[in-house]
């Protein structure tokens, strides 16, 4: 597109190699009849995802079903990629409202006015960065079916395993455990009303084990704490990495349920009646809890975030969500 005097330029964060980003300037047309202008206000980095793409470790058969809506560019590299932008509608009739959209880091941009997701009053805009994580932990507990008075394991105090753990914490009677090697995680679990343990003091033969955390030996502490007959629900996704899994022993014997969860595709127990818009507006609603701020890790500013980047996304560095300031 070229330039023009009614254009205006916006920044936008590129991968444009293994462990390089960089802000690049792009024109910005008027918004069309059936388009809204969106400036971004905060945004967020979805850590497990986006450190797979920062590295190149997006795996060729996938490159198709991960791209994001509104990407640019084509995997591995370079590639435009992010899907947590809060911003406020700067023109039509929406104009002065805060909306979430699944849109790549970027100052200024044009979508469709049925990509946004207007932000309830009691929803801080700092906070609704978590609606896409929010959403993918909704779907997984739809995938899950956790019934009252459950014993459920949550392996992998991440962002998503966190907001698993306390979407099931809220079921009535349900014992929940945010399971994690990091002991400085109980302190986000009390946070968020569930009890935390380390994996080799964590109570087994539980009813529901959830794996989030993205690690191999996460997966082989789900399948020990599970109980006969019990669901192990994976939703960690590792790139191009070979997983062994601990298929042997007493996985049979005990009748162990292993399944994938995805939010690519709403849960089957949801799909007849739900739209993606209605689940990214119920993942937005759900917000509304000042406890879920302690996910939000200090603000970077977005001219800062390239250089910033190799930290945030170094495995071991402790950033839950890390929270992107555009003004």
């Amino acid at each position: 597109m070229s330039v023009n005097e009614s254009a205006e330029l916006a920044s936008a964060l590129w991968y444009r190699g293994p462990g390089q980003a960089e802000l690049r300037e792009e024109a910005i047309a008027p918004a069309n009849t059936d388009e809204i202008r969106v400036h971004a206000l905060y945004g967020a980095i979805s850590r497990g995802t986006e450190a797979l793409v920062f590295n190149g470790r997006v795996p060729k058969s996938e490159f198709d079903r991960m791209r994001a809506p509104f990407m640019a560019g084509q995997f591995p590299f370079p590639v435009k990629y992010g899907y947590a932008t809060v911003g406020q509608i700067e023109s039509g009739a929406l104009r002065g409202k805060t909306v979430f959209t699944l849109h790549p880091h970027q100052t200024l941009f044009n979508i469709p006015a049925g990509a946004a997701v207007e932000i309830p009053q009691f929803v801080p805009a700092q906070r609704a960065v978590l609606a896409a994580n929010m959403e993918t932990a909704l779907n997984a507990v739809w995938d899950a079916a956790p019934g009252p008075c459950d014993r459920i394991a949550v392996v992998g105090a991440g962002v998503v395993g966190s907001l698993v753990a306390w979407l099931c914490g809220r079921i009535p009677g349900a014992e929940v455990t945010l399971v994690d090697i990091n002991p400085a995680r109980a302190e986000l679990a009390a946070a968020l009303g569930v009890v935390f343990a380390e994996p080799a003091k964590a109570t087994g033969e539980c009813d529901l084990v959830v794996h989030a955390s993205g690690a191999p030996e996460g997966l082989g502490t789900a399948i020990e704490l599970a109980g006969d007959e019990a669901t192990v629900l994976e939703m960690s996704w590792y790139g191009d990495t070979p997983v062994p899994a601990m298929l042997g022993g007493a996985f049979h014997s005990r009748r162990l349920r292993l399944v994938s969860s995805q939010v690519g595709k709403i849960a089957p127990s949801h799909r007849p009646r739900w739209t993606y818009s209605r689940r990214l507006a119920a993942a937005v609603a759900l917000l509304g809890e000042p406890q879920l701020d302690a996910l939000l890790a200090p603000a970077v500013k977005f001219p800062d975030l390239p250089r910033q980047l190799p930290n945030i996304l170094a495995a071991g560095s402790g950033t839950l969500c890390q929270l992107i300031a555009y003004t």
